[in-house]
């Protein structure tokens, strides 16, 4: 599923683009109908209102945990409202239109900013309506497919304040997928005496060897950590990272397992060496800042952090065309889907920018 688009696949949905004088009467959005069912709806072409921007898409990107579990239905039902996407469409469990990946070219709102690229919390559809506020022009010199993983630099941002993490401290990243890739990469801006990326597979190792940081299989790691960072969404890493935490740390939480049981070894060292296992989730922003930063500030200072490193987390590239088979494909754990780490899909729009 793999693959790149080319010019010839470029179908043209904004008259700028096409030159043709006429501004389309439909967009594509991508829709989960149930349980490991996803399909493209064509939609009449949304109109912003008073202080929202029309966006046309270039990108989005596949958040694989998050999206894999609302492709499968096993968002708990309890929390439907607290994990809904920031403007998803459709209600949790299904039909829902989620994600919160996405870059384009604003086309209609403010003046000032039609024809900015901006990144947004918005899913997997050609054409999002956000408030003006929602909308993140990009940097000087961040190329769009980058920005997309400013979301997901808010989620790894949010987990070292939850700890907090502080100059020189120990700290290991358990896991080296999407989420703890970025939030390793986040921390290694900071000057710390010791920061581990904790990983089983050897080739994943290798890639992140690649990346400037220290990674290590989970027998090798450093122990006594000032704060564990775990995102491996598995028992065995949660064990992993309990065992690396030092007396008295903070193991930080970041995966989300939806409606899965998992099991944590609480029974050995966990109480005599007052060990704490700390929740985050990015719908809000950690007590220690929640009265000075807002969720808006948050994800600028998120994209204001992407380098070029966090360009080799873009592992992939599908077109908007192959995403229902795609999901499935990721959500179900496809031989070809395991080396993914920011799968990318790329809209009409982006055929243009690549080739025009």
């Amino acid at each position: 599923m793999m693959s790149v688009m080319s010019e010839s696949s470029f179908t043209g949905v904004s008259p700028d683009v096409q030159g043709h004088g006429q501004s389309p009467e439909t967009s594509r959005q991508y829709w989960t109908e149930s349980a490991d069912t996803g399909a493209l709806r064509k939609v009449p072409l949304p109109s912003p209102g008073p202080g929202e921007l029309l966006i046309e898409t270039l990108h989005s990107g596949i958040s694989r945990g998050t999206e894999s579990l609302v492709h499968r239905g096993e968002v708990p039902a309890n929390i439907t409202e607290i994990m809904q996407a920031p403007f998803q469409l459709g209600e949790l469990p299904f039909p829902v239109s989620h994600g919160y990946l996405n870059v384009g070219v604003v086309r209609q709102g403010s003046e000032g900013l039609i024809g900015q690229t901006v990144f947004t919390l918005a899913g997997h559809r050609e054409h999002v309506v956000v408030p003006k506020a929602a909308a993140h022009v990009l940097p000087e010199g961040c190329p769009p497919q980058r920005a997309l993983l400013a979301g997901i630099g808010e989620v790894g941002l949010n987990g070292l304040w939850e700890g907090p993490v502080m100059v020189g401290d120990r700290v290991a990243v358990v896991g080296g997928g999407l989420i703890g890739l970025t939030t390793a990469l986040l921390a290694s801006t900071m000057a710390l005496q010791r920061l581990q990326v904790v990983e089983i597979d050897a080739e994943r190792r290798g890639f992140i060897e690649s990346l400037g940081l220290d990674a290590v299989t989970p027998e090798d790691a450093g122990l006594d950590n000032d704060v564990v960072l775990h995102s491996s969404a598995s028992s065995a890493g949660l064990a992993t990272a309990l065992r690396l935490a030092g007396d008295d740390a903070v193991v930080v939480e970041q995966s989300w397992y939806g409606t899965g049981d998992q099991q944590i070894p609480l029974g050995a060292d966990f109480h005599a060496r007052r060990l704490r296992i700390a929740a985050t989730q990015v719908g809000q922003v950690p007590g220690p800042r929640r009265m000075r930063r807002t969720r808006g500030q948050r994800l600028a200072t998120a994209l204001a952090m992407l380098d070029s490193r966090f360009d080799l987390l873009i592992s992939g590239h599908s077109p908007l065309a192959e995403l229902p088979a795609v999901m499935q494909d990721v959500a179900s754990g496809a031989p070809w889907t395991r080396e993914q780490i920011l799968h990318v899909i790329d809209h009409p729009l982006a055929a243009h920018h690549a080739f025009g």
